[in-house]
């Protein structure tokens, strides 16, 4: 597999544009998290008012992420796409101009970001079964990749570039970008064409598939452990960086700047790891995964000990690759291991699983900085993150789960 093995299946119309349609809803993306973080402290200069804010998105996409899953089997995907990208640019529109203006308070960017977070709960589930319908079984890895090798290159350089317009325009600005490529997304999703789905044998409520799909997650158990864990690290992950690592950089010497371009960094990271493991095998994909994610605890340890812009760099890179390690090892895991009839739900569960927590790391570690001080909060967040990571590759299932060995498909590119 190469990045050339890759760029075929953009020959196909309809991948293309969507393609082109995730490309600039990406772009847009890369530089969401670091405007609005500066767009809330521009308005109230309180890590704690950011926590609101962002648990404000987060609460809402988790709430109602498995009703998404039912609305995207039950209605044409790409149209809850599109209504979700329009959702989206309304409300990243109005934070904008209300930033902008100067009118901006924070219960108002509580309620848009709750009314933007319900449309992404809307669209995750729509846009995770997008590819199957638009390329064939055998070019779903390649496309894969494609998607995930734009996802990584535009985050390294959308932090930066949303620092930049922070500094020079201000982060209303930068919201307003955001706000058009959700409206570009919407508009290149036009031109996809999806091939009608296929009569059901059997017709099953959404609340019989549900109920299916629970059995099956509590009964794996590498399954429920990772996803558990993962309620954890995240909430872990989205307090500390999200919520109090802003803030802090803010008033630190690391700055805007710098913590822009760590995040480049955790990206760039994510890139180098991605083309490394374009020729590696993992032979073990979980205990592969859980080592590699917990590097991710470095940049804790160096906001704690050495903050300073060139250790938090590097360490976010570090962080970036092992990122990518857990991604394609659960990618693999997930695919491989779980029954295709399946996949959809068990994926629901390990989403809703994964991001319960979120709200909660986001609403306490402003609070924590307060009470505590944020260099203390970021030892012990790495350090509680690592103990969690060795914790799970203590369990059998996890480290012993192998790769299912898969025929050689005869006319792929090489």
């Amino acid at each position: 597999m190469s990045i050339k093995a890759s760029l075929f299946v953009l020959k196909d119309r309809d991948f293309g544009w969507f393609f082109a349609s995730r490309f600039v809803n990406l772009a847009g993306s890369s530089m969401s998290h670091v405007a609005l973080a500066f767009a809330v402290l521009e308005v109230s200069d309180s890590a704690s008012a950011l926590g609101y804010v962002v648990a404000a998105h987060t609460i809402p996409m988790v709430v109602f992420l498995l009703i998404g899953g039912v609305i995207a089997d039950r209605f044409p995907r790409r149209l809850v796409l599109q209504l979700s990208n329009v959702a989206s640019a309304l409300t990243q529109a109005a934070a904008a101009t209300l930033i902008i203006s100067g009118h901006a308070e924070i219960w108002q960017l509580v309620v848009l970001e709750a009314m933007n977070g319900t449309a992404m709960a809307m669209a995750f589930p729509a846009m995770q079964g997008m590819v199957p319908q638009l390329v064939a079984k055998k070019d779903l890895q390649p496309a894969n990749l494609l998607l995930s090798m734009s996802r990584s290159t535009l985050t390294i350089l959308g932090p930066s570039i949303a620092a930049l317009l922070v500094v020079g325009v201000g982060a209303g600005w930068a919201l307003a970008v955001d706000a058009l490529t959700w409206l570009l997304a919407a508009l290149f999703l036009l031109r996809v064409r999806i091939p009608p789905r296929p009569a059901d044998a059997e017709k099953t409520s959404a609340l019989q598939d549900l109920r299916a799909g629970w059995t099956y997650f509590r009964s794996t158990t590498w399954l429920w452990v990772v996803v558990v864990a993962f309620a954890i690290l995240n909430a872990i992950q989205s307090g500390g960086q999200q919520v109090l690592g802003p803030a802090y950089a803010k008033s630190s010497s690391i700055g805007v700047e710098g913590w822009g371009l760590g995040n480049s960094a955790l990206a760039a990271g994510m890139l180098v790891m991605t083309i490394v493991l374009m020729r590696a095998t993992i032979r073990r994909p979980l205990r592969a995964g859980m080592c590699g994610i917990m590097v991710f605890g470095l940049p804790f340890f160096a906001l704690a000990l050495w903050p300073q812009t060139v250790p938090f760099v590097v360490t976010m890179a570090v962080a970036g690759a092992g990122i990518e390690i857990f991604s394609l090892g659960w990618s693999l895991a997930m695919q491989e291991n779980v029954p295709e009839e399946m996949l959809s739900r068990a994926y629901s569960y390990d989403a809703l699983g994964s991001f319960v927590a979120m709200p909660v790391g986001q609403l306490l570690y402003g609070p924590l900085g307060a009470w505590f001080g944020a260099r203390p909060v970021f030892l012990a967040s790495g350090m509680l993150y690592v103990v969690v990571c060795l914790a799970v590759l203590s369990v059998p299932s996890v480290v012993r789960l192998q790769r299912v060995e898969q025929p050689a498909t005869e006319g792929t590119p090489a």
